[in-house]
């Protein structure tokens, strides 16, 4: 468990305070991507169930020192070192760019893409931020249209809806509309060259916490999935998610209500999304 540090008295001791609490910060992030990683390789069903407990106190842990993270940059007399990273890092003013992908090729099963985008599209219509997002999608994705959908709309966020397989890939499709794989390595090495650009990478489908861990090695924040999601639990975190950016909250809070929204909608599956943050 971290330490507990007290925020009132002296405020010239903030500053020091709030260094450790962010490298305590840091370190529980670390330790949290090597259980997740651990989790991915491990087979034996009792030693999954163990690190997923673990996972589990570490969440709650860094959620813990982030409320004191918070608490001590809301006050005037501390200057912050390392703020969470919300959707306007990029400027403070000017509009946000989400790039919604979907793929749904032949001979894989059927996936509600268009309900999604649909929510995703009516929550941030109807949000108090609505002048400062646009949304672009590209449907029936291949390959080369990920690349030039980031040349051409220079995205902030990037939202995959779609199949995973786990080690092998992200499903896209090839240009007969068939299923084409594209591992995490290619597409973090597509992402790292827009790593100044690019905020947060949302990976809607199942197994896709494997290539999530390889994308955040170069992008802020990666959100993945730790097993099959189902459509529902996966337009309810989506729907979730944007709300709470077009209402103006960071990246973090954002995951936490779309982990949330699931709940709400008697879905046990609000475990599945996972937040990994830039691995340096």
């Amino acid at each position: 468990m971290y330490p507990s540090y007290s925020v009132i008295g002296d405020s010239t001791m903030a500053p020091d305070i709030l260094k450790q609490l962010q490298d305590n910060y840091d370190l529980l992030q670390n330790k949290l991507i090597f259980l997740q990683r651990e989790k991915i390789i491990k087979v034996d069903a009792g030693t999954r169930f163990q690190l997923e407990q673990e996972i589990k106190e570490i969440q709650s842990q860094i959620q813990e020192v982030a409320r004191e993270i918070e608490k001590l940059q809301t006050r005037p007399s501390v200057v912050p070192t390392k703020t969470p990273v919300s959707i306007s890092s990029h400027e403070n003013t000017g509009i946000k760019k989400v790039l919604f992908l979907a793929s749904n090729p032949k001979g894989t099963a059927p996936v509600r893409l268009n309900e999604e985008l649909r929510d995703i599209k009516e929550g941030l219509r109807y949000s108090q931020m609505r002048d400062h997002f646009e949304l672009e999608q590209k449907l029936t994705v291949r390959p080369r249209d990920v690349q030039r959908a980031i040349l051409d709309f220079k995205p902030n966020i990037i939202h995959f809806s779609g199949h995973g397989a786990g080690e092998e890939g992200l499903v896209f499709e090839n240009e007969m509309g068939e299923p084409k794989l594209v591992s995490g390595e290619a597409l973090a090495s597509l992402f790292a060259l827009f790593k100044d650009q690019i905020d947060c990478v949302v990976l809607n489908g199942c197994y896709s916490e494997v290539q999530a861990l390889v994308i955040a090695q170069h992008i802020n924040y990666v959100i993945g999935m730790n097993k099959a999601i189902g459509d529902k639990a996966a337009i309810e975190f989506a729907v979730g998610f944007y709300d709470a950016l077009g209402a103006g909250h960071s990246i973090e809070f954002a995951y936490k209500l779309g982990c949330s929204a699931i709940l709400m909608h008697g879905i046990q599956e609000h475990l599945t999304p996972v937040l990994i943050p830039l691995r340096a």
